[in-house]
C-alpha cells in the first residue's frame, strides 16, 4: 500500500482487480476490472471508440486511431452503441505503470492519499460477483458515458461495490472527479480565511483540510445517498430501458409514416 497510490506487479493482480493506470504523464488515470487470461473489462466515451482519425478531447480517457492488437484477436471487443470494451492488458496499459485500486481502507488511510481515485472505505464484493458484472455491462452497455457522473472509475466501482448513487445530480462514485471539483470548491470555501490568518501556512492547512474533507464526504462507503442494485436492474433502476422504450417507439412510428408514404 503506497502513500499516493498502490503500484503493483502485474503477477501480483487477481481476477476481479479493480485496476488503473495514469495518462498523460499522470494528468489522470484510467480504470477498469481485471477478468482474468490477461483481459480488462472497461468504459470508455462511445465516441471515441468509433473516431479513427480524429483525436480526441476527453479528459478521462483519450484514445489513439484505432490499431489491431497482435495477441489477442478479441482484443477491443465491445457491443454496438456501447462504451464496455474488453482489452488485453497491454492494450489497456498502453506502456504504462499497474496500479491496483484498494477496498476497505479506514477513513485516515483515505484521508492521508491525497490524490483522488485510489482507493475507497467502500468494501468490495466477492471477485465472482465482480466479473459476473463486468461481463453482464460488457454485453449490455454501462449508458452513456458522462466525464463527472458516470466515467471509467465509476463502471470500476460500480462492479466492485454494486452501489448506485439515488441521486442523478452532481458527482458520481469516482474519487477522481471528486478531487477534480473538491480542489477548486475547498480554495473558494477558505478565501475569506485569509483576512483573518494572514499567514499563508495557515491558509494552506485548512485549504488542504477541506479538499480532504469534500473528498471523504463523496466517498461511497461514507455516502447516505448510495443503494446496492443488482446489475440485472441497473437499466431500469437507471431509466436506461425507459429511454430504449422511447426509441423504440420513435423508430416504429417512423417507420410507419414512411410505409404511409
Amino acid at each position: 500500500m503506497g502513500l499516493l497510490t498502490n503500484r503493483v506487479e502485474r503477477s501480483e493482480i487477481n481476477p476481479g482487480d479493480h485496476i488503473y493506470t495514469y495518462r498523460a504523464v499522470f494528468t489522470y488515470s484510467h480504470h477498469g476490472i481485471f477478468v482474468g487470461g490477461s483481459k480488462v473489462v472497461h468504459f470508455r466515451p462511445e465516441r471515441n471508440l468509433d473516431s479513427s482519425t480524429e483525436p480526441s478531447s476527453d479528459l478521462y480517457d483519450p484514445i489513439s486511431p484505432r490499431s489491431t492488437c497482435p495477441t489477442f484477436p478479441d482484443c477491443g471487443f465491445r457491443q454496438p452503441n456501447s462504451g464496455v470494451v474488453l482489452s488485453c492488458l497491454d492494450c489497456f496499459l498502453r506502456n504504462g505503470s499497474l496500479y491496483c485500486f484498494e477496498y476497505g481502507v479506514t477513513p485516515s488511510v483515505f484521508l492521508a492519499k491525497v490524490r483522488g481515485g485510489t482507493c475507497t472505505t467502500a468494501m468490495s464484493d466477492p471477485p465472482e460477483t465482480v466479473i459476473h458484472r463486468a461481463m453482464y455491462l460488457l454485453q449490455n452497455g454501462f449508458g452513456n458515458y458522462h466525464i463527472f457522473q458516470n466515467n471509467c472509475e465509476d463502471f470500476a466501482l460500480y462492479c466492485k461495490t454494486g452501489l448506485l448513487i439515488m441521486e442523478k445530480q452532481g458527482v458520481g462514485r469516482s474519487g477522481q472527479a471528486s478531487s477534480v471539483i473538491g480542489a477548486p470548491l475547498a480554495a473558494l470555501l477558505s478565501s475569506p480565511l485569509k483576512l483573518l490568518m494572514p499567514s499563508p501556512v495557515g491558509v494552506a492547512t485548512v485549504t488542504a483540510g477541506m479538499y480532504c474533507m469534500s473528498r471523504y464526504a463523496t466517498d461511497i462507503g461514507v455516502r447516505s445517498d448510495v443503494i446496492k442494485v443488482a446489475v440485472e436492474d441497473l437499466a431500469v433502476s437507471l431509466g436506461w430501458a425507459e429511454h430504449h422504450d422511447e426509441a423504440a417507439q420513435e423508430n416504429e412510428a417512423l417507420s410507419r409514416q414512411l410505409v404511409t408514404l
